[in-house]
């Protein structure tokens, strides 16, 4: 059973910790457990219903009302609300339900209802990305198993490798080649899979290596294919990786060639001393720099 603090609630819900104290006493809403020191802390079962308070009190809906409404009734007004609402808050609140459930069903039908209402690249940028941020919370305070991140990012890898396989393989005559891949050690796919997906959707071809690839398979593969650009994701979470000496040593092996390293860390490369490195802090980086290519 995973357990969350008053300010994971706040970080996942959007709402205040103490606006949540106040409902707790006001309405009891929610009801807190306590640890044998008197620590209170939240079960999956509070994290949900404030979820669900949460999207219907986005919805204009006041708090006064929704505490008076059974579990029942609860869910009817949720499904209701999510039927007829198209508001990403909402969308990405139950995703982390179905998360939690492993609702497989439930989970790829609100994916495929976004991308028919907003396309695939919106989906991607503003559900999935700040889906997978919460998701990330969730992580890194050890309230979601493995098996559940795992299940989540299975899905979206597979939404977005299908979304690539069905652009055509007509490339631009002037377009550009890209190499793509994750350093040694590092697994989280999605970004890199995504890039593949705007720059072939731009076009322009890819030599993609995917995860975890040696340092010595990129300079033998550097120095046999031709290409223009290496394009590296890295989440900079590796425990003695040091993310800046491996670019500065890959600008130094590839002076030629320009080298995208998307990572939202700061202070990656301090002073470059290889010109050849552009850090892309979003994605949407990459998109400006895809459509400015000559």
């Amino acid at each position: 059973m995973a357990v969350y603090s008053i300010k994971e609630l706040e970080k996942l819900s959007g709402i205040k910790a103490h606006t949540i104290r106040i409902w707790e006493k006001r309405y009891d809403l929610i009801e807190p457990h306590r640890t044998n020191t008197n620590i209170r802390y939240y079960t999956d079962s509070e994290l949900k219903k404030i979820l669900n308070v949460a999207v219907l009190n986005r919805h204009g809906i006041k708090i006064s009302s929704i505490a008076r409404l059974s579990d029942l009734e609860l869910r009817e007004e949720i499904l209701r609300v999510s039927t007829t609402s198209y508001s990403n808050d909402t969308l990405i609140d139950s995703m982390v339900l179905s998360m939690i459930d492993l609702d497989e069903y439930k989970l790829e039908a609100m994916i495929d209802k976004s991308i028919n209402k907003i396309g695939f690249k919106s989906t991607v940028t503003d559900v999935l990305y700040p889906f997978l941020e919460k998701v990330g919370i969730l992580w890194q305070s050890e309230d979601v198993y493995p098996a559940q991140e795992h299940f989540v990012s299975f899905l979206i890898r597979q939404k977005i490798i299908g979304a690539t396989d069905r652009i055509s393989n007509t490339f631009n005559q002037n377009g550009k080649k890209f190499l793509l891949l994750l350093p040694e050690g590092e697994w989280h796919e999605i970004s890199l899979l995504f890039s593949q997906y705007l720059i072939r959707e731009a076009n322009h071809e890819v030599i993609y290596l995917g995860q975890s690839v040696p340092y010595s398979d990129v300079l033998a593969i550097g120095a046999s294919k031709r290409f223009d650009f290496i394009l590296i994701s890295s989440t900079n979470s590796q425990t003695g990786f040091d993310l800046g000496l491996y670019l500065e040593d890959l600008g130094v092996a590839f002076p030629d060639k320009k080298i995208l390293y998307c990572t939202s860390y700061k202070g990656v490369l301090r002073e470059p001393s290889s010109r050849n490195l552009i850090h892309l802090k979003q994605i949407e980086d990459l998109s400006t720099f895809i459509q400015n290519i000559t």
